[in-house]
């Protein structure tokens, strides 16, 4: 980061270790002690207790019971305020992709090398569903979101993304309109998603995941296509 005299000012270190235990606690998807979360991230106990107060303090975390930790209801007001037009475009989509299909049904945009994922609605009515939480992320490389969104990243969008390449599944989802996958992101599960373009907001994915099975694809891909395209008629 350019720090205004055309130099590049160092990271702030301990900034960059709590957005870490951030990251941290969204991916581990269950409250971590003290001692867990210093040792993944390499941090005396000391120091990690120090900055795990302040995210206390500020409500980004909170502490159980038994003193395990977890993130705080603030970062949900965080993270609804992120892309908040694109977000309320998508809802009402997804909220009928997802009961039209009976399947999970969630947006996700391009976050540097990952793909993040924004927001997700359930089915209403299904027996059974996939769980696909706010904040998951995964690698561009992964999964049916990242194909779709590869397909049309433009030139210098790669650009800013080194060493990335876009996989030979990003050419045949721009020709057919959607992106498929199974068993990359978690085993068992498969994906198809179509890409969002809005403008002034992140390249994002409109998707469905469910359990691996003999789906027609093609009839999901074009019903994330109509969805897709009225978030985009929305945002114009």
């Amino acid at each position: 980061m350019d720090d205004g005299a055309g130099t590049t000012a160092p990271p702030l270190q301990t900034l960059s270790r709590g957005i870490r235990m951030l990251e941290l606690l969204a991916d581990a998807g269950e409250p971590l002690s003290i001692p867990a979360i210093a040792s993944r991230l390499g941090l005396h106990r000391s120091i990690a207790y120090r900055i795990l107060r302040t995210l206390e303090d500020h409500g980004l975390v909170v502490r159980d019971a038994a003193g395990a930790v977890e993130l705080g209801p603030r970062m949900a007001t965080l993270a609804r305020a992120v892309s908040r037009d694109l977000q309320a475009a998508a809802l009402p989509q997804l909220t009928a992709v997802a009961n039209e299909l009976s399947m999970t049904a969630f947006l996700a945009v391009l976050d540097r090398h990952d793909v993040v994922t924004l927001v997700t609605v359930e089915p209403t009515h299904a027996h059974a569903s996939v769980a696909q939480r706010p904040g998951t992320r995964h690698p561009l490389a992964s999964g049916a979101p990242g194909i779709a969104i590869q397909s049309v990243l433009t030139e210098a969008q790669w650009g800013m993304l080194p060493g990335e390449h876009a996989r030979d599944e990003a050419a045949e989802a721009r020709s057919r309109g959607y992106a498929t996958s199974h068993d990359e992101v978690i085993v068992g599960l498969a994906s198809v998603a179509v890409p969002v373009q809005t403008p002034g907001q992140p390249v994002a994915a409109l998707a469905v995941v469910y359990v691996a099975s003999d789906v027609d694809t093609a009839r999901l891909g074009a019903r994330l296509r109509d969805a897709a395209a009225a978030i985009e008629a929305d945002l114009r």
